[in-house]
C-alpha cells in the first residue's frame, strides 16, 4: 500500500509540475523536448505556436491514438527553445532529432551504404567513389542510388579529362624536388603527368572546375567554355586540339541526353513527393538543373506516433536539403506541409512541365515503396499474407479475414460440353490440390445462371456431407445474375449469410454484393482487386482447359464411333496408344493391328481412306 501511495504522490507532483510549465509556455515558434523520469529525451517536436502545440498533447479530446497516450504518460519534464521563425524551428528540430534520436520520433533509415563521388581536398584533386563521407574539406556529390550510375559518371569524366589516380602528395616542394616519376597511366594518355610538373596546377584546376559543374548539372557552362576553346584552337590552325574538344562536346551531349530533360527554363528546383502506409513514410527527392534531373534519392521514415503526411514531408524536406547540400529557392510539392521554410517558394503544379516533374517523383516513390514491401514479403511470407488478408477484409467489408476463398466460373461454347471450375486460394495463394472441375448434369443449353446454381449446390452440399471446412469468401465470376443464382443454392443449403459472397463483372471490374444494386469499384492498383482478378483468371484458365479437353475427347470419340465395328472400348484403346486421330491416320496397318486385331484394323484403314485425304499404309 505504501508504494501505491508514494506513486500517487509522485504522479500528482509531476502533473502539477507540468501544469506550471504549460501555463508559462510562450505563443512563439520553437522546439519542445519531452523528458522521462530518468531525464532522457523521449520526444522532440516543432511548433508554430509552442503553447498551443504542447498543450494539445494533454487535452484528451485532441487524440485517440494509443501511442500518444503512452508517450504522455511518460512525460516528466518539458523544455523548449524559442526561435525567430517557423523555418528555424524546422531546422533545429531536424538537427536535434538526429543528435538525440528520441524513442518516439520518426526514425530515419540511414543511407551510409549509398555511394558518393568525392572531389578530394588536396593539390591536384583526385575524383573517386566512396561510401564514407569524411569532414575533411573535400566535396561530396550524391548520394547515388546505384553504384552503376557512379561508375558511369566517373568513366564519363575520365573520358573527358586526364586526371591522376595516384595517391602521391603533389605539393610544390615534392614536385620541384623530383620525388615522383610518371606511371603507366601517363604513357596510356590517361594522365598528363603533374607529378613531374608536366601539367600546371592552373590547367588541372580548370578541369576540376568544369567537372564540379558537370556533377552539379551545370553542363551548359562547360559546353560554352569548350566551344570557345575549340574556336580559339581552330582560329590558330590547331585542328587536332580543336577536334579533341569536339569529341568532348559530343560526349557531353550524349551524357546530357540521358538525363530527364523537361524544360531548360526550369533551373535549380527541388521536387518532393511522399507515400505512406501504417508503419512507414517514403519521400522522394529530385534535383533539377537546367531542366534536367541530375539527382534522385528516396528515404524511408519509420513512424512512431502515426504522424500525418504534412508533418513528415516538412521533416523530410529539411533533412534531404541538408543532406544534399541544396540551396534551391523553389520547391515543387504535392501539397503544403505543416511548416514551410521561409527562404523558399512553394509550387503545387496543376499542369505543364512542373506537374510532369512532380508525377515523375511520385512514380519513383511509389516504385520504391512497392519494392520495399516486396522485399519484406520475400523475407516473411506469412506476414505478407496476413497483411493482404487484412487489406481484403477491410476493402470488401468482411466480418473475418478471407483465409479460404473459392472462385467459380462456367465454360461452354454455344451450350456444348458445359463445364465449370472451382479454384481455391488459401492465405492469398493458390491451393491447386483443392481445385475442382464440374461437368454440368442438369442444365440443357447455354444457361449460365442455372449452371452456376447447380455447381454451387453440388459443391457445398458435398462439403456439408463430408463435414469439411467452408470458405470465408466465395467469388462468382459474373454479375448480378450469376450472383443471384449462387445465392439461391446457398439458401437451399441453409448457408446464406454464413459465407460472404461477391460477384465480379468483367467489363468494369465491378464488385457486386447480395441485395446491393450499387457495385463497389476498387482502386485498380489495390492488392485486393489483384487477388480477385487472379482468382477469376485462374478459374477461367482452369475451366477452359477442362472444357477444351472434354470437347476434344468428345469430337475424337464421335469420329471413331462413326467406324462400323468400333465401339467405345476400342476407341479408347486406339486413343491411349496414338493420342489423336491425326496420329492414328498416319499409323501403319501393322501398328493398328497390334492394338485391335486384323479385322478392326482393316475397318479403320477403310474408313480413313474413304473419308480423309490421308491413306493408312498397309
Amino acid at each position: 500500500m505504501s508504494n501505491q501511495k508514494n506513486n500517487c504522490v509522485e504522479d500528482k507532483e509531476t502533473t502539477n509540475y507540468l501544469k506550471d510549465i504549460l501555463a508559462v509556455l510562450p505563443n512563439k515558434p520553437g522546439v519542445y523536448q519531452y523528458f522521462n523520469k530518468e531525464g532522457k529525451i523521449i520526444y522532440i517536436g516543432k511548433a508554430k505556436n509552442l503553447k498551443k502545440r504542447v498543450y494539445s498533447y494533454f487535452n484528451r479530446q485532441y487524440y485517440d491514438n494509443n501511442k500518444i497516450k503512452v508517450l504522455v504518460k511518460k512525460i516528466a519534464d518539458i523544455k523548449y527553445i524559442v526561435v525567430e521563425t517557423e523555418s528555424d524551428a524546422l531546422l533545429l528540430e531536424n538537427n536535434l532529432i538526429k543528435k538525440y534520436q528520441p524513442r518516439y520520433n520518426v526514425l530515419l533509415k540511414d543511407d551510409k551504404s549509398f555511394p558518393w563521388i568525392c572531389v578530394k581536398n588536396e593539390p591536384f584533386p583526385r575524383i573517386f567513389s566512396t561510401r564514407n563521407v569524411i569532414n575533411d574539406g573535400s566535396l561530396y556529390y550524391g548520394p547515388y542510388t546505384s553504384m552503376g550510375m557512379v561508375r558511369t559518371i566517373l568513366e564519363f569524366i575520365r573520358e573527358l579529362y586526364q586526371l591522376r589516380t595516384c595517391k602521391y602528395a603533389l605539393t610544390d616542394n615534392n614536385i620541384a624536388e623530383g620525388k615522383f616519376k610518371v606511371c603507366l597511366e601517363y604513357h596510356l594518355g590517361n594522365c598528363k603527368g603533374p607529378c613531374e610538373g608536366l601539367q600546371s596546377k592552373e590547367e588541372y584546376d580548370e578541369s576540376i572546375v568544369q567537372i564540379k559543374n558537370v556533377l552539379k548539372g551545370n553542363i551548359q557552362s562547360v559546353v560554352h567554355h569548350l566551344k570557345d576553346t575549340m574556336k580559339e584552337y581552330a582560329a590558330g590552325y590547331k585542328y587536332e586540339e580543336a577536334n579533341q574538344i569536339k569529341e568532348k562536346l559530343e560526349l557531353l551531349n550524349r551524357y546530357q541526353s540521358k538525363s530527364a530533360i523537361v524544360n531548360p527554363s526550369i533551373n535549380n528546383v527541388d521536387v518532393f513527393s511522399i507515400e505512406d502506409d501504417e508503419k512507414s513514410a517514403y519521400v522522394n527527392f529530385l534535383k533539377v538543373v537546367n531542366g534536367a534531373v541530375i539527382q534522385a534519392h528516396t528515404i524511408e521514415m519509420k513512424k512512431k506516433l502515426n504522424e500525418d503526411k504534412q508533418e513528415l514531408l516538412a521533416f523530410a524536406i529539411t533533412e534531404l536539403r541538408n543532406r544534399m547540400g541544396s540551396n534551391a529557392r523553389e520547391i515543387i510539392l504535392p501539397f503544403v506541409p505543416d511548416i514551410v521554410p521561409d527562404y523558399v517558394s512553394i509550387t503545387i503544379p496543376k499542369r505543364g512541365d512542373k506537374l510532369k516533374l512532380l508525377e515523375l517523383s511520385q512514380r519513383n516513390v511509389k516504385y520504391y515503396m512497392l519494392e520495399k514491401k516486396k522485399q519484406q514479403s520475400l523475407r516473411n511470407p506469412v506476414k505478407r499474407s496476413d497483411r493482404i488478408l487484412e487489406t481484403m477484409q477491410k476493402d470488401l467489408r468482411l466480418q473475418q479475414k478471407p483465409v479460404h476463398i473459392e472462385c467459380f466460373d462456367n465454360s461452354n461454347i454455344q451450350g456444348s460440353n458445359p463445364v465449370a471450375s472451382c479454384v481455391v486460394f488459401k492465405n492469398a495463394v493458390p491451393s491447386k490440390r483443392d481445385y475442382r472441375h464440374f461437368n454440368i448434369k442438369t442444365v440443357v443449353g447455354p444457361d449460365d445462371f442455372a449452371s452456376m446454381k447447380e455447381i454451387i449446390y453440388r459443391r457445398y452440399k458435398r462439403l456439408q456431407e463430408e463435414q469439411k471446412a467452408l470458405p470465408q469468401l466465395i467469388v462468382i465470376d459474373g454479375g448480378k445474375g450469376q450472383l443471384g443464382a449462387a445465392l439461391e443454392s446457398l439458401g437451399q443449403l441453409g448457408l446464406r449469410g454464413k459465407i460472404a459472397i461477391i460477384g465480379i463483372a468483367k467489363r468494369l471490374e465491378e464488385i457486386y454484393y447480395p441485395g446491393d444494386p450499387v457495385p463497389l469499384y476498387l482502386d485498380k492498383n489495390s492488392e485486393t482487386l489483384k487477388i480477385i482478378q487472379q482468382l477469376r483468371d485462374e478459374a477461367h484458365r482452369f475451366g477452359i482447359t477442362h472444357h477444351r479437353n472434354k470437347r476434344s475427347k468428345s469430337m475424337i470419340n464421335s469420329q471413331l464411333h462413326n467406324i462400323d465395328g468400333i465401339g467405345e472400348k476400342t476407341a479408347e484403346k486406339l486413343l491411349l496408344k496414338f493420342h489423336s486421330v491425326n496420329n492414328l491416320q498416319k499409323a501403319s496397318y501393322d501398328e493398328i493391328k497390334e492394338i485391335v486385331g486384323a479385322d478392326k484394323a482393316g475397318k479403320v484403314i477403310e474408313y480413313f481412306n474413304k473419308n480423309t485425304n490421308h491413306s493408312v499404309q498397309e
